[in-house]
Formats: C-alpha cells, sequence, structure tokens
C-alpha cells in the first residue's frame, strides 16, 4: 500500500518539476558577489540614453508589480551613457525619487530621447521638463545640487562600480545575482528567474 501512495505521489508530482524551469548559473544568472543585500531587493540599472532601456520598461514594469511586497524594486541610473548629460539626468532621477514625480519623468524623458529624438541638451532644458511635470523653478533650484540629491547620486555610481555595471539594462538581484536576460523567451520566465533568486537561500 505504502509503495503504491508512493507511486501516486510521485505521478502527481512530475508535472509539477517538469512545469518549473531549471535556471542555471552562467547560463541564466550570473553570481557578482558571495553577500547579499540584508532585504530582498530586485535592482534595475538603466539610462535614459538607452534603447534597449525604453524597450525594457514594459517587463520592468510588469515585474515591479508581480514582486512579492517584502521585495523593495529599486532603480539606479548609470551615468556612463550620454555624455555630461548622463551625470545630470542621474541627478534628475535622484531628485524625481525625492519629489515623488519618478512616474512622470521616466516616461517623458524616455519618450523625448528615445521617440522623439529630442534630447535635453542642458540643465535649463530638465528644469522645464520638472516644471511640467508640476515642480516649481524655486523647488527644482533648491534642490537639484543639495546635499540628499548630491549623496543619491554619489550611490547610484557606487553601486555602478561594486557591481561592476558596464551594459544596460541589467537586473541584479539581493544584491549578488545578475539576471542573464538573453537566456529568458517570456516574461513569465523573466519573473520566474527573479522569484527563484530571491528566494536562494546560498
Amino acid at each position: 500500500m505504502k509503495k503504491i501512495i508512493l507511486i501516486c505521489l510521485a505521478m502527481l508530482l512530475a508535472p509539477l518539476t517538469q512545469a518549473a524551469p531549471l535556471f542555471k548559473e552562467g547560463v541564466n544568472y550570473d553570481v557578482l558577489r558571495q553577500t547579499g543585500t540584508a532585504k530582498p531587493e530586485v535592482m534595475e540599472f538603466f539610462s535614459y540614453y538607452c534603447p534597449h532601456c525604453y524597450q525594457f520598461e514594459p517587463i520592468m514594469q510588469s515585474l515591479r508589480a508581480d514582486l512579492p511586497a517584502e521585495v523593495a524594486f529599486v532603480r539606479n541610473p548609470v551615468s556612463f551613457l550620454g555624455r555630461e548629460m548622463g551625470p545630470e539626468l542621474q541627478r534628475a532621477y535622484a531628485l524625481a525619487i525625492m519629489l515623488k514625480v519618478e512616474d512622470k519623468l521616466t516616461p517623458i524623458l524616455f519618450d523625448l530621447i528615445q521617440v522623439k529624438r529630442q534630447p535635453p541638451k542642458d540643465r535649463a532644458a530638465v528644469k522645464a521638463i520638472f516644471e511640467q511635470i508640476g515642480v516649481t523653478a524655486e523647488e527644482f533650484d533648491g534642490a537639484i545640487d543639495s546635499f540628499a540629491v548630491t549623496g543619491q547620486v554619489a550611490q547610484y555610481d557606487r553601486n555602478t562600480a561594486s557591481l561592476n555595471i558596464r551594459g544596460v539594462p541589467s537586473t541584479v538581484v539581493n544584491g549578488k545575482y545578475l539576471v542573464k536576460s538573453e537566456s529568458l523567451k517570456s516574461q513569465e520566465e523573466y519573473n520566474q528567474l527573479v522569484k527563484f533568486l530571491l528566494s536562494k537561500a546560498d
């Protein structure tokens, strides 16, 4: 009887095992460091000047909506694209996060740079975009070079350097695992891999 129960159990579990994707180190993800973050986290490295980041937006938004509530989703703009405006838009992103207008700023910048091909040329152009989304000129001028924004920009650069990020978009899970998105075939598989990495104990 016990043998029959075990056989039935194996038959029931077999489809589940086959359905679950088998993710492998070096194929689907790389290990960047041995210790990870204290709390679960998904960090996306991106640039408004990166066409692939623009195309990747729906994937990242879907992933963000699918993450468990306890998982922090963090975006890290890089400075190595966009020449002198790369660092300027890093700073703009940090300011947008501080003022809670990132959800308005990001679509506008991606549209200007990737669709209309009209990237902002200087800080005055960036300031005009902030005014467009409801931030006054006084608010912008008073905060864009503030200690808080400057410190956050420095943190973006530290994250990029410490994880040796050289291309975007890049997704790092728990400060430890780099997702190899080219190995994945669907949004579902992407989300499954991220959740797999979030749950890894080693």
